[in-house]
């Protein structure tokens, strides 16, 4: 019977902390200390620490009182779409720079179109640092 009691106990839901807008934050804006609190209670798929919200990029414009999940938030974008880049393409001894247009925005570290400009040929590459991306396999 004392198993069945300490069990009960153990069974009681889980209270946390949810992230949420303080002010409208438009898509393609970064969050900013001010624009996010923490309220009590708990929201499934939403973000519990400030932390993890501040110095993202909000994917679609997120309103006062409203939780923040975690697909609502992004890395910012170091590539802009329709911005001229250096592609960069480095495979064993062959090193070939030229420009390239984005054709998407990209994060660090993320896949993304770019045409280039030399052959009007579109090509996956990966952002590196702004305004530059790197074609083919990642070093």
């Amino acid at each position: 019977m004392r198993w069945v009691l300490f069990l009960m106990f153990l069974a009681q839901p889980a209270f946390g902390d949810t992230v949420v807008a303080s002010t409208t934050i438009r898509g393609q804006q970064l969050i900013g200390p001010e624009d996010v609190v923490l309220v009590e209670g708990d929201t499934p798929g939403a973000l519990w620490a400030v932390d993890q919200a501040i110095g993202m990029e909000a994917r679609v414009n997120l309103y006062p009182g409203r939780p923040v999940r975690r697909g609502d938030v992004h890395p910012p974008a170091i590539i802009e779409r329709n911005e001229v880049i250096t592609l960069r393409f480095d495979s064993g001894g062959l090193l070939i720079v030229t420009e390239g247009r984005a054709l998407d925005r990209a994060a660090e570290g993320e896949a993304f179109r770019a045409l280039n400009l030399s052959s009007r040929n579109t090509v996956t590459a990966v952002a590196s640092a702004p305004g530059l991306a790197i074609v083919g396999q990642m070093p």
